[in-house]
């Protein structure tokens, strides 16, 4: 008997096991190059939950000559993406090579039932997964995890779950700690997410593409699955072509647009906008690592992010730092020059790192699992612990497709961060200058006007999800016409309310590699405000780009009622200095001779964050905006500077 592309609901679920006890031939397709194996699909398995609900999942074995024979290792990947478009790279490069695969909708997305709560269920509902596969006559009780982004999260969820069978990871740019960067950002909102939902999670309206802008693939069936009436799905998917136009129109309330027809997205980013405290509705989240290091699962995990990624704060800084001191198993990091999901690219922004830069994803993760899922001795568990990509040793000249040549080049330690880091203070300066004196002066401020109706644009960073709100990267910070929110053609360091610290041009090469942390003295004169960071290499002018360009390498936001702690808000006392610190995504690359390290100081950097509308009312909850005069310290008692990690050039030299 042979089964074609059969979908097995309820009762299924036994039938499959009897099924395959005996040897049955399923629908198959050929083995690819690179395996043995050909590949069984059993499609939408409704696997049942403690709870009783049932969530879609789809099954690929392994076979020869149409018969699955054997215990295989499982690949497993929990998605909100639409698992029926989403597996056929992993099905097609693991199952040959001897790996069952298998994906699933999350809660309440596509296929699955339930009530969609972003990640609050998917460790319960994948330990119940892995249960699941654990029992099956095809499996060998091994099970090792993929996925990117929410899918790293839903590894996270698992972990701390303690899931059965659990024994081996890779989860690459996750989500994880919301609270603290990614979602929340030190008090602020990244309005990343609002495109997020406002799309039904990047399914519907203008999206993000290689080749531009399109209409998501998955948008009538992400809209048809969350609307409440059925008859709303046409107005969610119009919904996601107004994106900038909700942007603009902030704060968001509860049933004042078609956000209403989808009642569980419209709850969960209307509280997550309004709820700034880091405290339970964030560390109870279900992906929050650093809050449940006890009770996450040893197990060895393959942490991957890059330098540019919207997570790479969490991956790097917060989850692999926690993990490897607090874990056996063993626990790696692997950090390249890209953005969310680049691996296979050379490029970030405008920036060419050159062809080493990329990555082949599945090559890794096949080595990691070969190991740790079969036994198979290849060397992995000797390998440096810490692999990262160090940016900006290449000669600067633009590229065939017209971008900027960075270059860079690989390079393995032992630790993060690295434990010859000299971090060096570099002081702000009342002449603008960003030097490793400290001020002198005995009294010293800036001060500028922050309106909230003229916010700095954003030009790249740390973005993902983003749509057509913003670009995302390594971008020139200079406005372009193509720029939505640019009123010109100006750099930003023209605007009256970007505060510009610049060193003079370097006489040597600097290798800055690690955490980025500004320690900023200012006030206000309300009881709200933000300040923003942003770290550029200033690149002089050449041949090829005779303005020079200024290249972003992080940046960030600190919301002024949370400069004390995230867990509780507290208002500014106006005119008073406090310290913040501000700390960016982490970098690593060396800033070239005759080149200068600036900092730009300001207080927005829109859509990336939300904008602070300096009256000091609840979050998403302001009906007025004021002009806020806010001042930035740099004198003897107040000595703001970045805290630069510089790596010394002898070390420098010899890796390079």
């Amino acid at each position: 008997m042979i089964l074609r592309n059969r979908t097995i609901r309820s009762l299924g679920q036994a039938l499959l096991v009897m099924n395959l006890a005996i040897g049955v031939c399923l629908a198959q397709t050929a083995a690819p190059a690179g395996g043995t194996y050909e590949i069984h699909p059993i499609r939408n398995v409704m696997v049942t939950a403690r709870d009783g609900v049932r969530l879609a999942t789809d099954v690929y074995l392994p076979a020869k000559a149409g018969a699955v024979d054997g215990r295989f290792p499982t690949i497993v990947e929990r998605t909100p993406y639409n698992k029926d478009g989403n597996a056929a790279g992993l099905t097609a490069f693991f199952v040959p090579r001897g790996y069952a695969v298998v994906v699933q909708d999350v809660r309440g997305r596509y296929n699955s039932e339930g009530t969609w709560r972003p990640l609050r269920d998917d460790g319960p509902d994948g330990a119940d997964l892995l249960k699941w596969i654990a029992a099956q006559p095809w499996s060998n009780g091994k099970v090792g995890t993929v996925g990117m982004s929410y899918g790293g999260a839903t590894q996270h969820a698992l972990a701390i779950e303690n899931a059965p069978a659990l024994t081996a990871m890779v989860p690459v740019d996750a989500m994880s700690n919301a609270g603290r960067y990614g979602v929340r950002h030190n008090g602020a909102f990244e309005l990343r997410w609002l495109n997020w939902i406002l799309t039904l999670g990047i399914a519907t309206g203008k999206t993000a593409s290689p080749t531009g802008l399109e209409k998501g693939r998955n948008g009538e069936a992400a809209a048809a699955r969350a609307a409440h009436p059925k008859e709303a799905a046409p107005a969610l998917i119009a919904m996601g072509d107004h994106i900038r136009e909700y942007v603009r129109a902030l704060p968001l309330r509860p049933g004042t647009t078609p956000l209403q027809f989808a009642p569980e997205y419209e709850q969960w980013l209307v509280e997550a906008m309004s709820h700034g405290d880091n405290d339970t509705f964030w560390t109870g989240m279900g992906a929050d690592v650093v809050d449940h290091v006890k009770t996450y699962q040893d197990v060895p995990a393959l942490h991957v992010t890059g330098w540019y990624d919207s997570w790479g704060t969490q991956v790097a800084n917060l989850n692999y730092v926690a993990l490897s001191k607090a874990k056996k198993s063993p626990q790696r990091l692997l950090i390249g020059p890209w953005t969310h999901g680049g691996q296979a690219q050379t490029f970030s922004g405008i920036a060419e790192f050159g062809k080493e830069a990329a990555v082949d994803l599945n090559a890794l993760r096949l080595r990691w699992f070969d190991h740790w899922l079969l036994g198979r001795e290849n060397g992995i568990e000797r390998e440096a612990p810490v692999r990262i990509f160090v940016m900006g040793s290449g000669e600067p000249h633009k590229t065939p497709e017209g971008r900027l040549f960075v270059g860079g080049a690989w390079r393995e330690e032992r630790e993060w961060p690295l434990a010859r880091t000299v971090y060096t203070p570099y002081y702000l300066h009342a002449n603008g200058t960003l030097s490793a004196s400290k001020p002198t002066e005995p009294q010293a401020f800036t001060r500028y006007a922050f309106d909230p109706k003229n916010p700095v644009p954003t030009i790249g960073g740390n973005v993902s999800s983003e749509g057509d709100l913003m670009p995302r990267g390594a971008m020139d910070q200079r406005c372009y016409p193509e720029h939505w929110l640019c009123k010109d053609t100006l750099p930003l360091s023209a605007r009256k309310d970007v505060l510009v610290f610049e060193t003079p041009p370097l006489e040597r090469d600097i290798e800055v590699t690690g955490r980025l942390v500004v320690k900023l003295w200012a006030s206000s004169d309300g009881p709200d405000t933000d300040f923003t960071a942003k770290l550029i290499d200033v690149y002089p002018p050449n041949r090829d780009f005779p303005a020079g360009v200024d290249l972003n390498v992080g940046d960030s936001i600190v919301r002024a009622r949370y400069r004390e702690s995230l867990k509780t808000s507290k208002p500014l006392v106006p005119g008073r200095p406090a310290e913040f610190t501000i700390e960016m995504y982490p970098t690593s690359l060396v800033f070239r001779r005759g080149h200068r390290i600036r900092l730009d100081i300001s207080s927005s950097n829109f859509p990336r964050f939300d904008i602070n509308p300096n009256t000091g009312e609840a979050l998403n909850g302001n009906r007025s905006t004021r002009v806020a005069m806010n001042t930035v310290y740099h004198d003897a008692a107040h000595p703001s500077s970045i805290i630069l990690p510089v790596i010394p050039a002898a070390r420098q030299s010899a890796a390079n």
